[in-house]
């Protein structure tokens, strides 16, 4: 069922600029060299052409090609706050890509179509909490980054402010794994909370920076010091 929108991707292929994305990723697939704008611009239009059924079938039949821009794609075909039925289909197959991810791009696309989805649903934390446990890097960084909408509120639900601290709970597990991917994303989370609560970041730096890479502290502390 995906093959006319593979198809719709790869008219617009540069193979100038694939290479050039190939040198950057550093990971071994097929890159078309399409342009963020132009993959959008096609999941705009998917989205408003199928119904959801349709839609994460599509989505799993592009991310199962392993190419750059379909991956890309497949996430932001599910990219959307509100899905009407809401049902476990998307967020089902959204988790099933997390081992598959081996690139910040490819898992950062994806994990934003799960925030919407963990949004939607907050039980779904409960899956994420298995992430924090993995051995995979990506993995376990992805459960960071799909948690980042906690960070964003200003005056959080008491619902809500116990699922920021339950992620903080597992960040402070992470502040010894010292793999830059995961300091890199410990940074990024307490950076974009700080904006909103700046006294619980300096408390979460004062009681684990010792333990932190120092650019992961700093980038914590970027809005504040």
């Amino acid at each position: 069922m995906h093959e006319p929108y593979l198809a719709a991707l790869t008219a617009l292929a540069d193979p100038a600029r694939a290479e050039g994305l190939r040198k950057y990723h550093k990971a071994d697939r097929t890159y078309l060299g399409l342009a963020n704008p132009q993959i959008n611009d096609l999941a705009k239009e998917w989205r408003g052409e199928l119904e959801m059924e349709a839609r994460v079938s599509v989505a799993a039949g592009l991310w199962d090609t392993d190419i750059f821009e379909a991956r890309l794609a497949a996430a932001k075909l599910l990219t959307q706050a509100r899905m009407r039925p809401d049902d476990t289909a998307a967020w089902e197959l959204i988790a099933s890509w997390v081992p598959d991810f081996d690139s910040w791009a490819i898992a950062d696309h994806a994990c934003m179509a799960g925030q919407k989805r963990l949004v939607a649903d907050p039980s779904r934390l409960d899956a994420v909490a298995g992430w924090t446990q993995a051995d995979h890097l990506w993995t376990k960084r992805a459960a960071l980054v799909i948690t980042l909408p906690w960070t964003k509120q200003n005056h959080p639900k008491p619902d809500d402010l116990e699922r920021r601290e339950r992620v903080l709970s597992w960040i402070a597990d992470y502040v010894t794994d010292h793999r830059w991917f995961i300091q890199k994303a410990i940074g990024w989370w307490l950076r974009d909370l700080s904006r909103h609560d700046a006294a619980r970041v300096t408390a979460f730096v004062d009681a684990h920076g010792e333990q932190m890479k120092a650019f992961a502290r700093k980038e914590a502390l970027r809005h504040l010091r």
